[in-house]
């Protein structure tokens, strides 16, 4: 089993390279392909520990599914991802239904506050790193409250909040049936998602990123702090850094 899950590692990264260098329709196909064979290695499943992970990274190609069937032409990009994220939080809420896991096993609580206002912290640092980086367009046309507040908020329960429930949260709950280095899995499958950016160095700061997030969960069992970072890293990289750097 542990070497099915380091396989459809493998297809992810894979579906990503197709999304980025061929065409999203053929990504979406192989999306379809791997949730389908993932749904059925959880009936199959030994265990119900792999049960679990292998229902849990269906949440992978759901992700891809939604984000690139999902229309953006009459939409801003902050409420593109808002609307993403409904049936996303829909699915990692669903998941941890049908395995019986409590608020508390998906790291919804808060603990370690000290470990979780530092790591929310380091969010700033790491935004404006991956600013150089990728130095993207802003989602707004000028940097004052009026314009930044519901933008931000956005980005801070979208890519926020709800990425890191579905990663930190219910996948890396399950990736525990791998063994003590589960959360290193789970860091990896969430930075293979940042291929699409088609930056090495952004991949790298990415790989960082979710090692950090994957430890302080590990240690703390809250993802109040990663979700407070990554809501960060988001915010400076499109609505602040791209006017004051």
């Amino acid at each position: 089993m542990v070497t099915l899950a380091l396989i459809y590692l493998a297809a992810f990264a894979g579906a990503e390279l197709v999304t980025a260098f061929v065409h999203p329709l053929w990504a979406i196909a192989l999306h379809f392909a791997l949730l389908f064979g993932l749904i059925v290695a959880s009936v199959k499943a030994s265990t119900q520990q792999y049960r679990g992970l292998f229902l849990a990274l269906g949440l992978v190609p759901l992700i891809r599914i939604v984000s690139l069937s999902m229309p953006s032409a009459n939409l801003s990009q902050s409420y593109w991802y808002l609307t993403m994220s409904f049936p996303l939080i829909l699915g990692a809420f669903a998941v941890a239904w049908v395995l019986n896991r409590r608020s508390a096993d998906i790291g919804l609580t808060v603990r370690a506050i000290p470990l979780q206002v530092f790591v929310a912290a380091c969010g700033i640092a790491i935004g404006l790193l991956d600013y150089v980086v990728l130095k993207p367009d802003p989602f707004i046309s000028a940097l004052n409250w009026r314009d930044v507040a519901l933008p931000a908020l956005v980005l801070l329960f979208a890519t926020g909040f709800v990425e890191e429930i579905i990663f930190r949260g219910v996948i890396q709950r399950e990736a525990e049936a791998l063994g003590s280095w589960g959360w290193v899995y789970t860091a990896v499958l969430s930075s293979v998602l940042q291929i699409g950016h088609r930056s090495v160095v952004h991949w790298m700061v990415a790989v960082g990123m979710a090692l950090l997030f994957g430890w302080t969960v590990k240690r703390s069992g809250s993802i109040l702090g990663v979700s407070l970072s990554h809501g960060l890293i988001n915010i400076g990289l499109y609505l602040v850094f791209p006017f004051i750097t």
